[in-house]
């Protein structure tokens, strides 16, 4: 990530964002297309570089990019910790990579999202995943969650900036958050395995938390709670670098494996 300056003439505003498509953003661009539905009004927010939002358009896709960068003239300049200027079910799919985590109130941003998505639509998120077993060893013996570096926040002081990593959101979290506004997971992936070379004693961890949370299963029958569970002893939750869902109030029919 780099950091990046700008001066007008009432305030400097910092923000940040990587400048190449990333693993996870190459995930998201195969679930919205794995869809197969034409002409999607999608949301980018934050748009970051843009380069997501130009492989969605080249397949016909009409998508608004919204952030607080200048990185482009035609994005909407939105700032994600106020009222989002969307009216009511505006898109099809709204799509927030690597953003709710820079915002000091999650649960505004993610009722914000639903409120502008349509009831049939979806929304994709991505995060640090802090549920990963690299992270919860990280969080033993420094007390700090990976990629939640007490030095990476900032303060706002009158200015608008970036944040920094200030939420670790988990995916428990989310699934309440969500079901604020009656959305469901629909999809729980994830990019690249952090730290290959604890791939060693990740199987030993991965059982003791699969027992756990298995025979906490075991104890309920609701079918959303077994859902969750499952979701919870994936692959992707335990060993990934950033956590990607998606969420609707229906199911979401793509062809992504």
């Amino acid at each position: 990530m780099e950091k990046t300056k700008m001066t007008s003439q009432n305030s400097i505003k910092d923000f940040t964002h990587v400048h190449n498509l990333t693993e996870y953003m190459k995930i998201v661009e195969k679930i919205v297309l794995g869809t197969k539905r034409d002409d999607l009004k999608v949301l980018d927010i934050p748009a970051g570089n843009g380069l997501l939002a130009e492989n969605l358009r080249s397949h016909g896709h009409t998508v608004t990019c919204a952030d607080f960068n200048s990185e482009r003239k035609e994005y909407d300049y939105v700032n994600m910790e106020m009222k989002l200027p969307y009216a009511d079910a505006s898109f099809d799919v709204v799509i927030c990579l690597e953003g709710i985590e820079h915002v000091i109130a999650p649960n505004s941003l993610v009722s914000e999202i639903c409120r502008i998505t349509k009831p049939n639509g979806f929304v994709i998120i991505s995060l640090p995943n802090v549920q990963s077993l690299f992270s919860r060893l990280k969080f033993l013996f420094t007390g700090t969650f990976y990629q939640f570096e007490p030095e990476g926040c900032r303060h706002p002081m009158g200015r608008l900036i970036d944040r920094g990593h200030i939420s670790p959101v988990t995916f428990v979290q989310l699934n309440y958050l969500f079901g604020e506004s009656e959305f469901k997971p629909q999809i729980v992936t994830g990019d690249k395995i952090k730290k290959k070379i604890l791939l060693p004693i990740y199987p030993i961890l991965w059982a003791i938390n699969l027992l756990f949370l298995t025979l906490r299963s075991m104890k309920n029958n609701d079918y959303n709670v077994k859902t969750l569970y499952k979701f919870l002893t994936s692959s992707r939750c335990m060993m990934s670098r950033s956590l990607i869902s998606v969420w609707s109030k229906s199911k979401v029919n793509s062809d992504y494996k």
